[in-house]
């Protein structure tokens, strides 16, 4: 039963550090990467759909995007929703392919993304901490129905601080790597 509870809390903190990653690839650093793109859906044929099924996104160099559209009917929209997004990038459009250039971070807006960062790992830590009460709650049911005694249920709360714990370590981990990441030019 409680190997059980401690599977289960690990799996679900796996998850919120995964969601965690994902979240940071989003935030904009100087170097490109195609991942800056994941969350834009451009109108194709009256349907929102994500660049990266429309289009091979590639790096050809480390502060260039290189969006190569498998229908050139799409390249004006795809256009469109890269000047509307709020990532400050302007692509440029040849006809046959978008190049967008990653220009180099404010020191300002390098401030700015790194209180961003610092505020996404302590939404993941509240998650964690979330997670960890619902475990020490279950272990609490566990006691109250008699199921596991007090010594248990004790073992059990240390247990699972000692799990939350290493994950609150990964999520400092996570954005400190994301921090450095901004702030290196």
């Amino acid at each position: 039963m409680l190997d059980d509870i401690y599977s289960d809390l690990k799996t679900r903190m796996d998850k919120t550090i995964h969601s965690l990653e994902k979240d940071l690839l989003k935030i904009r650093t100087g170097r490109a990467t195609p991942a800056i793109l994941d969350g834009l859906a451009a109108n194709y044929y009256g349907t929102a759909t994500p660049l990266n099924q429309m289009a091979s996104i590639s790096v050809p160099e480390p502060r260039t995007l290189l969006i190569q559209p498998w229908d050139l009917a799409a390249l004006g929209e795809i256009e469109k929703v890269i000047l509307k997004s709020d990532l400050g990038l302007t692509p440029q459009n040849d006809g046959k392919v978008i190049r967008v250039n990653i220009p180099v971070l404010s020191k300002e807006r390098r401030k700015e993304l790194s209180k961003l960062v610092s505020k996404i790992a302590e939404e993941a830590k509240i998650s964690l901490r979330n997670l960890r009460r619902e475990a020490n709650d279950l272990l609490k049911e566990l006691k109250a129905s008699k199921d596991i005694g007090e010594d248990e249920q004790k073992k059990g709360e240390e247990q699972v601080q000692k799990v939350t714990n290493g994950y609150v370590a990964k999520v400092d981990a996570v954005a400190a790597a994301k921090e450095k990441e901004i702030m290196e030019f």
